[in-house]
């Protein structure tokens, strides 16, 4: 981990850039934080449109994360930003967009092309960074992950035995093969559904929410579309993590 940038934001946050090798993040932490005094770490998820375009959103997550007294941080998603596409992924993506601008269903094999290598390749990626960010001293346990893409989280929920609750945003496509893996997932669940999204399949994220194993799980569904999360479900997934990680 090689941190290549830090500064001190207005409210006290310390924001720091880094790089795992060739995979950019970012890592916020509260002023209170020192090895004589670490404090929990919330895994924020980006979308996969790249942090510079998505960075006003992330950082308004990580500031109510460090207002609660937790560490944030982030890292590029394969194939987002400036890192190299996924293969297949285009002609995926090309696929998806011909399947809705006709108006027909999105197919399985649409699915998967354009969400399982994503999940197979980020999944370690995200434990790795795992590994650098809770060796910093003024880190420690427990860990939280909070965002999508929703099959990322399923998997890290059920192979990274670390992160003790999630907070997950059901806005994306799901694979058929992901409602197996949920149904072993037994961490503490907080599911934010945009009712309205109208790029999200509303019974899969339903029928996804039935599948997991978890007995605490928690279904926030609120009226809008994809990005019009009300601040009050944010803060109530905020009280979630308090609740789990503190």
């Amino acid at each position: 981990m090689r941190i290549t940038s830090r500064q001190l934001l207005d409210d006290g946050v310390l924001e720091r850039e880094f790089t795992l090798g060739e995979i950019p993040g970012i890592l916020w932490t509260p002023a209170s934080a020192s090895a004589s005094a670490p404090v929990p770490l919330i895994l924020i998820s980006p979308p996969p449109l790249g942090l510079r375009t998505t960075y006003p959103r992330l950082l308004d997550r990580a500031r109510s994360a460090v207002a609660d007294g937790f560490a944030a941080a982030t890292i590029e998603l394969p194939g987002s930003g400036d890192r190299p596409r996924l293969p297949g992924a285009e002609r995926a993506v090309a696929d998806l967009r011909r399947a809705m601008g006709a108006g027909e269903p999105v197919g399985d094999e649409i699915i998967d092309a354009l969400v399982l290598p994503l999940v197979d390749q980020s999944v370690p990626e995200w434990q790795g960074a795992l590994d650098a960010l809770l060796a910093l001293p003024e880190i420690g346990g427990p860990v939280g992950y909070s965002g999508g893409v929703i099959s990322i989280g399923v998997r890290l929920a059920v192979v990274e035995p670390r992160i003790s609750a999630a907070v997950l945003f059901a806005g994306s496509f799901v694979p058929r093969a992901m409602f197996e893996e949920a149904r072993q997932v037994t961490i503490p669940l907080h599911v934010l559904l945009q009712w309205d999204d109208e790029g999200n399949d509303r019974q899969a994220a339903l029928d996804l929410f039935d599948a997991f194993g978890s007995k605490e799980k928690a279904l926030h569904a609120n009226m809008g579309g994809h990005t019009g999360v009300p601040r009050y479900a944010g803060d109530a997934a905020g009280r979630f993590f308090v609740r789990h990680l503190r």
